[in-house]
């Protein structure tokens, strides 16, 4: 038998999981056919669709789920027996490939209620705590309704017409890629398959075609699919021995897209709005979770002053994979609020206990930001690689740690008889 050093069985293993992986596409397996929004239109939205486990029975996922359970389960025991139970690299790999497992069954299990068990193990749920187990997501999303409701956008900046043509969004795009990716390594794309307006997928940022959008939108497109989304994946392919980290399980979507709403607030590119259609999917998956079909849910959207399109969109996001009927929803988008509140958190204990350097980290990789002090670790061992690509914000980290130096002040204060104070002193004078 050959003798292999620590690394190379890192690199072997990371590939096999990197490779067991690829058939394995959630989005891609619950996606619906136009003809269902079309028949909820037809209906002026009366009639329930028929989305049922039947109906996903008729989409065939890509891979054996039994072959594909036994493949990855093989590579938690070949972990075991290369690295030991008591390796910090090997026990992460044995639990993403755990988690793979888990995929496959939420897969299984679409149009079902076993669907949202499984979602909600995997995203978790908006009545769960943060770390505090006081305050619950749904707490943040009902806190964040009534502040986000109350502002009128024409009373904090100019308006922004949807009147760019996706054409344009692609060469503005890539203009500015140019400058983040100088390399030529993502690109900007249209494309006729995708269900939202953009979205990231490995060197490409795909556009839809047809769609309509503002300057603020390709501000937010620069950042939040481009420098986070793109940019962790590239990140991630350039590892040469930690490869794993190319690739995000469900672990990883939170710590993924609320990387990508604090880099929108950080650069000043989101609004109300914006924030608002965020923060209304925790509201909406827990109106379903409660029991709200997919009609109710729509009408909750259009009271909110959503067009037809946006409450379409907003409930397909809601109950793709689950139950229309209500009651076993898609959880994923709890990601963007939570994973918000949880890399903030992260970022302010460590410029409080004196570890700033942790924080770039965060962009290595499709991780989990618990993972970070273990990447850390392992990049001084020579096993991870510093990320590449990194927003100015974290080249330079010195406007973020008087930021968040400030922040962990700010939070001891008594917002209450803030609050209070400046309620009298608006109603004195206006």
């Amino acid at each position: 038998m050959v003798w292999t050093t620590y690394k190379e069985k890192i690199k072997r293993l990371s590939q096999r999981l990197v490779e067991a992986q690829r058939p394995i596409r959630i989005l891609d397996a619950i996606k619906w056919d136009p003809s269902i929004e079309a028949g909820l239109r037809k209906s002026r939205y009366k009639q329930m669709p028929k989305v049922d486990a039947a109906y996903y029975e008729s989409i065939p996922l890509p891979f054996d789920v039994a072959k594909k359970q036994e493949e990855l389960r093989e590579i938690i025991a070949d972990i075991s027996a290369s690295l030991g139970d008591q390796d910090s690299v090997g026990r992460l790999l044995s639990r993403i490939c755990e988690e793979y497992i888990e995929v496959t069954e939420l897969l299984l299990a679409r149009g079902t209620k076993r669907f949202w068990e499984v979602s909600r193990k995997l995203y978790g749920s908006p009545k769960d705590a943060f770390f505090d187990e006081k305050n619950t997501i749904l707490d943040l999303g009902q806190m964040l309704y009534g502040i986000l409701s109350s502002l009128n956008e024409h009373s904090i900046g100019p308006d922004y017409p949807e009147n760019i043509e996706a054409e344009e969004v692609v060469d503005a795009l890539n203009e500015r890629f140019k400058e983040y990716f100088p390399d030529g390594g993502v690109q900007a794309r249209l494309s006729d398959g995708i269900v939202a307006d953009a979205a990231a997928g490995g060197d490409v940022v795909k556009i839809k075609s047809g769609a309509l959008f503002s300057s603020r939108d390709i501000d937010i497109l620069e950042v939040h699919e481009g420098w986070v989304h793109a940019g962790t994946t590239q990140n991630g392919n350039l590892q040469h021995i930690a490869k794993w980290l190319s690739k995000g399980p469900p672990r990883c979507a939170a710590t993924q897209e609320g990387l990508a709403v604090i880099m929108e607030i950080f650069t000043f590119r989101s609004y109300p709005r914006r924030a608002r259609a965020i923060n209304d999917r925790i509201l909406g998956i827990d109106k379903a979770e409660d029991g709200a079909n997919i009609l109710e849910l729509i009408e909750f959207y259009r009271t909110e002053g959503y067009s037809e399109d946006e409450c379409l969109f907003n409930a397909k996001r809601v109950f793709r994979g689950g139950v229309v009927e209500g009651g076993a929803p898609f959880t994923k988008d709890i990601s963007y609020c939570r994973g918000f509140v949880e890399n903030y958190n992260f970022m302010r204990a460590a410029i409080r206990l004196g570890r700033p350097y942790l924080i770039p980290f965060i962009f290595s990789g499709k991780l989990h930001v618990d993972d970070i002090p273990l990447i850390y670790q392992k990049y001084k061992e020579g096993i991870v690689d510093e990320p590449r690509y990194l927003p100015p914000q974290f080249r330079d980290l010195n406007g973020v740690a008087v930021w968040m130096s400030f922040s962990s002040f700010l939070n001891s204060i008594d917002l209450k008889r803030i609050q209070d104070h400046y309620d009298k002193l608006f109603k004195a004078y206006l």
